[in-house]
């Protein structure tokens, strides 16, 4: 089938071209792990009804019209042709049936992220203006309780209690990234990777760390959350350089 009719056909193209987009990119950042990852995207009013990546598919391959579109609501889910993963299903459903908030959730096991996750206290303070952009907005999760089928999912689901807290450190796991669109969770994601990098590599020197005071680190936080149009500049661009390589995301 032509891309045309690909685009007339299934539901929802622009918002999986963009979920196509963010798993390139996830994949050239090293951000993924295998195939046990997942991203999804709401797209109902309630956010019960949601895009997500099919079972154990390498991130670097998927198309838009290889995306799933799934019915939280829906117990047989997993007995359907093209089940998602069940892990998928218990942590992202868990995610948008609670969350409404959460239009987009992206849970990888980024290699700094999920250094910080296995730390004794895997806060991530704000010695740099990138660890700024997410201080007190962080939910620690300390009680993993294993693969996140349905009740860990419901369970991790229930610690998003304060929206301004839009990544959750999964203690001994990795990381879970909620936000409006997909440009701002993965926007989100790579900076929280990034941040999570300097942190650790900071702790690597042995040198005392130079942490921001409270009300800087605050003020930081909120000059970040208020600069027009990153999110979207940043992400227009990483699929203008697929699109420049000609690259099959979109079909």
């Amino acid at each position: 089938m032509s891309v045309t009719n690909l685009k007339t056909n299934m539901d929802h193209w622009q918002q999986r071209e963009d979920l196509a987009a963010a798993f390139r990119w996830a994949a050239r950042f090293d951000l993924h792990e295998g195939v046990a990852n997942h991203f999804s995207l709401a797209v109902n009013d309630d956010g019960t009804q949601f895009l997500m990546n099919p079972n154990q598919w390498h991130f670097s391959r998927i198309k838009a019209s290889d995306i799933l579109e799934i019915d939280g609501n829906d117990p047989e889910t997993l007995n359907k042709p093209d089940a998602p993963d069940p892990t998928a299903w218990g942590l992202h459903g868990g995610v948008h049936r609670h969350c409404a908030h959460a239009r987009c959730v992206m849970h990888v096991h980024s290699v700094y992220a999920t250094v910080l996750a296995s730390l004794q206290n895997s806060t991530l303070p704000p010695i740099d203006q990138n660890c700024a952009i997410f201080y007190d907005r962080i939910v620690v999760d300390e009680q993993y309780g294993g693969l996140a089928f349905e009740d860990e999912g419901e369970r991790c689901a229930q610690l998003f209690t304060d929206p301004k807290k839009k990544v959750m450190v999964m203690g001994n796991h990795g990381v879970l990234v909620i936000g409006s669109s997909v440009a701002d969770t993965f926007n989100r994601l790579y900076y929280f990777e990034r941040a999570a990098q300097t942190y650790i590599k900071a702790l690597q020197t042995g040198q005392p760390l130079r942490v921001i005071p409270h009300d800087i680190a605050e003020k930081t936080a909120q000059q970040i959350e208020a600069y027009p149009e990153t999110e979207d500049r940043h992400f227009q661009e990483l699929r203008a350089i697929l699109d420049e390589e000609k690259s099959d995301y979109s079909s």
